[in-house]
């Protein structure tokens, strides 16, 4: 009986390890070494990943700051035949990262796009919070200015499970906002440092991380907060 070997696709939005580099699939690690191309966030960064693999790629920069200028250029790429892989620095493209005009621009020329599962963070912090993974609503980077407190007071009433991502050095002043929009006593979860050596969840009531959070001398790591939807 014969097999048909699937078309390969064009692009490949390839999740990379969030922290430990053990988390990625033995398939990414297949597509990153048949691909011609990765398109990296920082080449740095990727380039780092591909020696811990022991992969020789030419790659290309291809950020949110210049995003809009290189799709051209990459789209004229793939269509002269030419594979690529789309990483980000952490996790899985297009979710609070660079990836979703390359895709959108890729499907309206006819090039096929395969997205590979893998590591995201959002995941793993959403099961260690306890609150439920039924209904949960992602909202990622909340604005910085513009909008921000508008967004908050719509999600005031969300019964469902709410996910934002933070940065180090505003998650204090967004555990203080939250805590005033939600309430002090809202539960809520803030992990950091997911899968990596120093790795830390805390779950408490929005004031008290607040304050938990505001005591620290230092914070690092990329962080996700996981706040209980509203309750009856």
């Amino acid at each position: 009986m014969s097999t048909v070997t699937p078309e390969p696709a064009a692009l490949y939005i390839v999740p990379t390890p969030i922290g430990n580099l053990e988390d990625i699939t033995l398939r990414a690690i297949r597509i990153l070494g048949e691909v011609d191309v990765v398109l990296a966030e920082d080449t740095r960064t990727s380039g780092r990943l591909l020696q811990h693999l022991n992969l020789k790629k030419p790659m290309l920069s291809y950020h949110l700051h210049n995003e809009h200028q290189t799709v051209q250029r990459v789209l004229d790429r793939l269509e002269k035949g030419e594979r690529m892989a789309l990483v980000s620095d952490a996790g899985t493209p297009g979710i609070s990262d660079p990836g979703f005009l390359l895709v959108r621009e890729c499907l309206a020329r006819g090039l096929k796009v395969e997205c590979l599962p893998g590591a995201t963070a959002f995941v793993p912090a959403l099961l260690k919070s306890g609150f439920g993974a039924e209904r949960f609503t992602f909202e990622g980077f909340l604005p910085v200015k513009k909008g921000r407190q508008t967004r908050l007071r719509e999600l005031a009433p969300e019964t469902r499970t709410m996910i934002f991502y933070e940065s180090p050095h505003r998650i204090v002043k967004t555990l203080e906002q939250f805590a005033e929009t939600f309430g002090p006593e809202r539960p809520a979860s803030v992990s950091r440092e997911l899968t990596k050596l120093f790795e830390e969840t805390v779950t408490e009531p929005l004031g008290e991380l607040a304050r938990n959070f505001g005591a620290r001398t230092t914070i690092k790591g990329e962080i996700v907060i996981v706040v209980q939807g509203l309750r009856e």
